[in-house]
């Protein structure tokens, strides 16, 4: 493992930040980010891209379940977005670089790009989200379920980290766009040649995997695995897997 991943893989990571909702600390939010720093965890966000093509950070195609507004972020402009708040606690809706400011490279970040599966994979998109990462003082890499954004940005900074999400890929709402052979191909990770991640993001209720496997004992790709919120799924975590994204516990002690 290189000396950048190794500090991406050293610490547990808090899935959309260290969150707590009872708290009024909502996921993605900047309360939620300084959280995950004052306890010295890594972080996972997610971006979504706005209108005029910036990262926002949060979780949903929609705005509706979280944030007081509504529609699909892709339809909105960032300068619209930012002023919009959190259903609840105090925060706002921010881009990805207000996150880098705030970090200022205190602890690692991953980056979940969401894709919207189209043909073109969004590539300016995918393209100014990994100049951001590559002119990032700290430690930080970037991810997605859609090869596609990964082969554009392999392309583009080949030196910026990126990592694959995957999971069983089974029939279901997630993969209606799939069809067997292609999903076959995501579970088993059978792009890595065309898109050579550094590493794998896998859903730990799905491990193990023969993809995954194989690419961790052969090729030495670390793994990290998301979700664990259980005592199971952290024991499981521990034998297929080197990092976990967690929500609901605090690693540092023990797991519900």
């Amino acid at each position: 493992m290189t000396p950048d991943l190794e500090a991406i893989f050293a610490r547990p990571i808090a899935h959309r930040g260290y969150h707590n909702a009872d708290d009024g600390i909502i996921e993605n939010t900047p309360s939620a980010i300084q959280k995950s720093v004052e306890h010295d965890f890594a972080i996972e966000v997610d971006v979504q891209e706005t209108a005029d093509g910036q990262a926002l950070v949060f979780h949903d195609y929609t705005l509706d379940r979280l944030a007081e507004g509504s529609g699909r972020v892709i339809e909105q402009q960032s300068a619209d977005l930012l002023k919009i708040h959190m259903k609840t606690g105090t925060d706002r809706l921010w881009l990805l670089q207000d996150l880098f400011e705030l970090v200022d490279g205190k602890v690692p970040l991953v980056i979940e790009i969401k894709s919207l599966l189209r043909r073109d994979a969004q590539g300016d998109f995918v393209r100014h989200i990994a100049d951001q990462v590559a002119a990032y003082k700290g430690s930080a890499c970037i991810k997605s379920f859609d090869p596609d954004m990964l082969s554009i940005a392999r392309g583009h900074q080949p030196n910026v980290l990126r990592g694959i999400v995957a999971d069983g890929a089974e029939p279901g709402p997630d993969y209606v766009r799939y069809g067997r052979v292609d999903r076959f191909i995501l579970r088993h990770i059978l792009h890595a040649p065309r898109t050579r991640p550094h590493f794998v993001s896998y859903g730990v209720k799905d491990l193990p995997k023969a993809g995954p496997s194989l690419l961790r004992s052969m090729f030495k790709l670390p793994l990290m695995c998301w979700t664990v919120r259980t005592r199971d799924q952290r024991e499981r975590a521990a034998r297929y897997a080197d990092q976990i994204v967690f929500e609901g516990f605090d690693p540092d002690k023990s797991a519900t």
